[in-house]
């Protein structure tokens, strides 16, 4: 099995909710898509700073599950910080991509940058997931 098809195997109910489609994934990089729809934006047809944190916090879980020590029984998030840039409107597509920053032993840190479908950043957010 593939690490995307181990991703792809362990759906997260919110983020599937969300339309959140992880489209690649090796042991330092998950990348996932997932459209702008009305729902998940804000006043004015903006993606929802919530909507950002949770495709994140999304990514960031499957690259922590991929990564898990063997012995590990799976993973939480313990911190997230986002760093607002940008903005992406309705019925558009952002593309989040994570990439570790450390990767121990009880924590892995992942830095996930979402961009539009144009290539702005939108946000940058870094986030701990513990290894259970």
């Amino acid at each position: 099995m593939s690490l995307l098809e181990k991703i792809k195997a362990l759906p997260m109910p919110f983020s599937v909710s969300m339309g959140v489609t992880f489209t690649e994934a090796e042991p330092a990089r998950v990348v996932a898509t997932m459209l702008v729809r009305e729902d998940l934006c804000t006043v004015g047809h903006a993606i929802h700073g919530g909507a950002v944190m949770a495709l994140a916090d999304a990514v960031g879980a499957a690259a922590t599950v991929i990564n898990l020590p063997d012995d590990a029984q799976g993973t939480t998030t313990i911190e997230s910080k986002t760093n607002f840039v940008g903005r992406a409107k309705a019925g558009t597509t952002v593309r989040a991509t994570a990439t570790p920053v450390h990767l121990g032993r009880r924590t892995q840190v992942w830095q996930t940058r979402i961009e539009s479908e144009d290539g702005k950043l939108v946000a940058v957010v870094t986030q701990t997931q513990l290894v259970l």
